[in-house]
């Protein structure tokens, strides 16, 4: 299958739910975080620029969307691939790899794993509305 890349409303559901902070911050699981929701090598104080921080953000897109190329096995259509890519980049590729949502996909059960998406609004036991309100977003991408 040929790679495929996050296009731009992908961009536009990504930024819809990280802001761009210049200041590293606690999010709401206690990981220091940045930019676009940058996590890597992040500490308290850290600050950065603008353009540091769309760098950081086209980066962690860029291993978000190696993930969803090499360990989907099925098709996808463009509005999959961003919804993929948003939900990799939010969790990670090592929850990704070894989600439900990843095993129903690859059997080709695309409904299955549209359903999987809100599954994924818990830090830790609790269920937050804004990681609810971003699964739901990412499931319409993906049923688009």
């Amino acid at each position: 299958m040929a790679t495929m890349l996050y296009s731009k409303n992908g961009f536009d559901l990504t930024k819809q739910f990280e802001s761009c902070k210049l200041t590293a911050y606690q999010d709401q699981g206690g990981v220091w975080t940045i930019g676009w929701g940058h996590t890597e090598g992040v500490h308290e104080g850290m600050t950065c620029t603008p353009v540091e921080a769309d760098t950081w953000l086209h980066q962690d897109v860029g291993k978000a969307e190696v993930a969803v190329n090499a360990f989907v096995l099925v098709p996808l259509t463009q509005d999959e691939f961003d919804a993929l890519v948003d939900f990799v980049f939010n969790l990670g590729s090592a929850k990704f790899r070894n989600s439900t949502l990843l095993r129903l996909l690859n059997a080709g059960d695309y409904k299955g794993a549209a359903a999987e998406f809100d599954k994924w609004d818990h830090i830790g036991a609790k269920e937050v509305a804004g990681l609810l309100r971003r699964r739901e977003a990412e499931t319409s991408e993906f049923e688009s």
